[in-house]
Formats: structure tokens, sequence, C-alpha cells
């Protein structure tokens, strides 16, 4: 997401993700990394969470998202108590290894409000003209 080519921060927690998984990632102090959830069939991003390697090796292992939460410093199963789980269909490291794009099959709402994605209430309004991008 940055272009950094700085090196990444070590695992914080250990982790048994796959070595050669874990070697790609680029992590922040904290050692967490943005996790995106994206609808598998439709492309609608639901939301965004924070994973570290451990998440990561549960999410690929289990076939339901985890992530780690930044506030109650716990693993936290998406749906566990809400019942609005994400089944993963696929994973994908981006080019720079400190985002990940989990595609998931989500079942009800995807935010902590009751939204289908965590995107429906915050609309900005876009003021650029219409047309090409600038370059």
């Amino acid at each position: 997401m940055t272009g950094d080519s700085s090196p990444s921060v070590p695992p914080v927690r250990p982790s048994a993700l796959d070595p050669a998984v874990a070697a790609r990632l680029k992590r922040d102090e904290n050692g967490l990394f943005a996790a995106v959830a994206q609808q598998y069939d439709t492309g609608e991003v639901l939301m965004v969470g924070w994973m570290d390697d451990e998440a990561l090796h549960r999410t690929l292992t289990t076939g339901r998202c985890t992530y780690w939460s930044r506030s109650r410093k716990e693993y936290w199963v998406k749906g566990d108590t809400s019942g609005h789980t994400q089944r993963v269909v696929s994973a994908a490291l981006d080019c720079d290894g400190d985002a990940v794009l989990v595609k998931v099959d989500q079942a009800g709402a995807a935010c902590h409000t009751g939204d289908r994605t965590c995107f429906d209430a915050g609309a900005l309004p876009v003021t650029a003209p219409a047309g090409p991008a600038a370059t």
C-alpha cells in the first residue's frame, strides 16, 4: 500500500502460518496488516479488518475469517457472536505484502452496525469533474 521497501516487522504473536507465506508479509509495528473482505460473486467490498500471521493462518485453515481486534487485543471470528459469518472462498496478498484480499461468502450484515457493508453509511460527496482521471 505504501510502496515502502523497508523490511517488515517480525510477527508479534506465535503462529503456525506457512513460513513461505509469512516471509511475504509486510507488517506494521504491531505485527498487523490490512485485510479486505470482498463478496466473492459481486465484488462488493464488505469491510476492512486487521490480521496478524496467526489470524491469517486461522482464516486459511478454518475457512472462516479471523481478525485481530486492536482494541480488545484478541482474535475474533466474524460471525461467532452475530451469526453473520464470512466463509472464505479465496485469499491473495497484494503486490507489497502489506494487505490481504479475502473473497468471502457473507451471511447477513458485514458491519457491526447491521449494514450490509461497513461502507454503506459513509458515502462522501465527490465534486471532481466527470471525465478521464488526471495524470
